[in-house]
């Protein structure tokens, strides 16, 4: 065969960049309809004896929604999202967990080891809030919520402190997550600030 009879066939493949939404809102609705659940008991809103309805609602909005979103920010390059999601993420995981552990089995605990558990996450917890002062005003305040309803949470499971503080603290969150996750939502469809969230606090 000659080679002028050989045919080639080169077959060119552009890549084309993956964009991936903002995962914000999603993350942030997720925390504040947890928080607002979680609230709901330390306010004393609802009966201790309906605990484990508050399992599924953590479960889904507080840990999925969030690892969701956190690993979408992982992919848009995102540490501080990425970073703050997942671990908030896994902590509602662990409360979840907890939860089911305290009202479905008859296994013998010790209470403070959920305590150290918090303080862990307070400490990871402020380390978010000081970077959130590189973002916007509204994380920054999520944040400070988080960390004064965590603060009062270790002292109402070590030192046995009313936790109605802490249901104030998360029903804070939890308002402040909506209208983070609404202005977002909005400001992102529209191509413009319909909602401020306020401009970043430091700028170093």
């Amino acid at each position: 065969m000659t080679e002028k009879n050989i045919i080639k066939s080169e077959t060119t493949v552009k890549a084309f960049p993956m964009f991936t939404a903002e995962p914000a809102a999603l993350g942030l609705i997720g925390l504040a309809v947890a928080a607002l659940v979680l609230a709901s008991t330390d306010l004393g809103l609802t009966s201790n004896s309906s605990k484990s309805l508050m399992i599924p609602w953590v479960l889904f909005f507080g840990a999925t929604a969030q690892l969701v979103a956190g690993a979408m920010d992982f992919k848009r390059k995102n540490i501080f999202g990425a970073t703050v999601f997942t671990t908030y993420s896994m902590t509602m995981y662990s409360i979840s967990l907890t939860l089911f552990i305290t009202i479905f089995t008859d296994v013998t605990f010790d209470i403070t080891h959920y305590a150290y558990g918090l303080i862990a996450i307070l400490v990871f917890s402020i380390i978010a809030t000081a970077a959130s002062l590189m973002t916007n005003k509204i994380l920054f305040a999520i944040l400070i919520f988080v960390d004064l309803a965590v603060i009062v949470l270790i002292a109402h499971y070590l030192y046995d402190v009313s936790a109605v503080p802490a249901g104030i603290f998360l029903l804070l969150t939890s308002v402040f997550s909506f209208y983070a996750a609404a202005a977002i939502l909005l400001n992102t469809m529209a191509g413009k600030t319909i909602l401020s969230l306020g401009s970043a606090i430091w700028k170093p």
